[in-house]
């Protein structure tokens, strides 16, 4: 379908959240007829009209529940929010009856202008994007950062102009109904198992996170993660131009860590780029995050002394191994978004004290051995809570760890860590699983945990 079909068709758009809202009311802006259906019947329409607020176009179609099937038949598109499932009844019904779909970011594209920096993986992604958002700001007079990192595109897209960058943070979710989507620069930073409940299988997950190269040629670049196996292996059949990172090889063409040194090799010789310690970021993920960002810049055309300047003045991200204090001489870390086994064990990597660690939460259908293995001696106490702490606590055993707790709540984590650790350690909240089960999002967690230890 091209864009210019949607003037006076109705487009169904499913979810209220950012993504759907954003999708809305641009809808509402080319002249289509938005129709919301939110399969929430605890949500209020009022609640709903609330969040409208500033849409332009015919007053939208409000549906909470399920989808009236003369309603159905009267669609020309589907915009479903991130967080639904392509096999859910509500698609698997809509594809059934033939209608397209898009995600958010391929209807804003359709509408965009200017050049996209599309950046996924499972990892690292908010940081990433932020610090390459930055570097843009610091070159281009009109830059836009969306995506997953919490700003609708489609409700920025048509604020764009042929100079715009956008800087988008791209998850698998958003990548599953793609079709014009086009990346100038693009970047995998790692692919580990996450959202196999979504996925179903590794390779579904791997295949979404690849598509972010959709439609790109060699005349594109796609920054890629040597050390990771199914990037490196994807380098051999990216599409785009690919420039290599890694903290582990020496390499012959790419970003690489020489001691404390990252360095850029390129036709044949190798020169300094900058000292690790000249970073605010710590840890061994953000050095892989800063040399991607740093290749998306050139690749972008900043300057390397621009892009130097704002990698070094440039802070960590909230809730992503982010310093909170330090109270009775222990340190405290906030790395809530550390939803994940291998987000988690950045977080372990980047201690260097005996650590309470907090983890358990909402199930994805994670394993735990790796995190596990990764302790290293670096975990005096896990301390464990939600739906996942018997499970960890049975693999914790599995590897040969025993020194792990159950706490009934968040609170009563919190405050068996700040009682037993001792000056000189330090206390981790990097849960390894999601915020569901017991939070909204891993946001409210990392903030709750971060009001706790400031009022101490």
């Amino acid at each position: 379908m091209d864009a210019k079909e949607l003037v006076g068709r109705k487009v169904l758009v499913i979810g209220t959240g950012i993504s759907g809202i954003g999708s809305t009311k641009l809808l509402g802006k080319v002249g289509a007829i938005p129709v919301i259906l939110e399969e929430n019947k605890n949500v209020y329409e009022r609640e709903i009209r609330t969040k409208l607020e500033g849409y332009k176009g015919d007053d939208p179609q409000i549906i909470i529940g399920e989808l009236p099937e003369d309603v159905l038949k009267e669609l020309a598109l589907v915009v479903p929010s991130p967080a639904v499932p392509m096999d859910s009844p509500i698609m698997t019904r809509l594809i059934g009856a033939g209608l397209p779909v898009w995600s958010e970011i391929e209807l804003a594209f359709n509408f965009a202008k200017g050049r996209m920096v599309a950046i996924t993986g499972t990892n690292g992604k908010t940081t990433t994007t932020t610090l390459v958002g930055e570097i843009m700001k610091a070159h281009f007079a009109s830059t836009y950062v969306v995506g997953n990192i919490g700003y609708s595109y489609a409700e920025r897209a048509l604020e764009m102009t042929d100079d715009t960058i956008s800087i988008g943070e791209i998850s698998s979710f958003q990548l599953e109904a793609v079709d014009n989507f086009h990346a100038n620069v693009s970047a995998i930073l790692n692919i580990t198992p996450d959202h196999l409940n979504r996925h179903h299988t590794m390779e579904c997950y791997v295949e979404m996170k690849e598509n972010i190269t959709h439609n790109q040629t060699k005349d594109d670049v796609c920054v890629l993660n040597y050390d990771n196996e199914y990037t490196r292996d994807f380098a051999s059949r990216c599409p785009a131009r690919v420039v290599l990172f890694s903290t582990e090889e020496k390499l012959e063409n790419g970003y690489y860590l020489e001691g404390e040194e990252i360095m850029l090799a390129e036709n044949g010789t190798s020169v300094r780029v900058m000292n690790i310690h000249d970073m605010n970021l710590v840890g061994t993920c953000n050095i892989q995050n800063v040399m991607a960002a740093i290749a998306m810049g050139r690749a972008m055309d900043v300057p390397m002394e621009t892009i130097l300047h704002v990698v070094k003045n440039f802070k960590a991200v909230e809730h992503r191994i982010e310093f909170v204090a330090t109270k009775n001489g222990v340190d405290y870390y906030n790395d809530s978004k550390g939803t994940n086994p291998d987000a988690a064990i950045q977080g372990i990597k980047a201690m260097c004290k005996p650590t309470y660690l907090i983890g358990g939460g909402y199930d994805k259908g994670s394993e735990y051995d790796e995190w596990i293995q990764a302790f290293d001696g670096k975990v005096k106490k896990l301390v464990l809570i939600g739906a996942t702490k018997e499970k960890i606590a049975e693999c914790a055993d599995k590897n040969g760890f025993h020194d792990y707790v159950f706490m009934d709540s968040y609170d009563a984590a919190l405050k068996f860590c700040t009682e037993n650790a001792a000056s000189g350690e330090a206390v981790l909240l990097s849960p390894a699983c999601a915020s569901w089960d017991m939070f909204p999002s891993y946001e409210v967690r990392g903030k709750q945990f971060k009001d706790y230890v400031n009022s101490l």
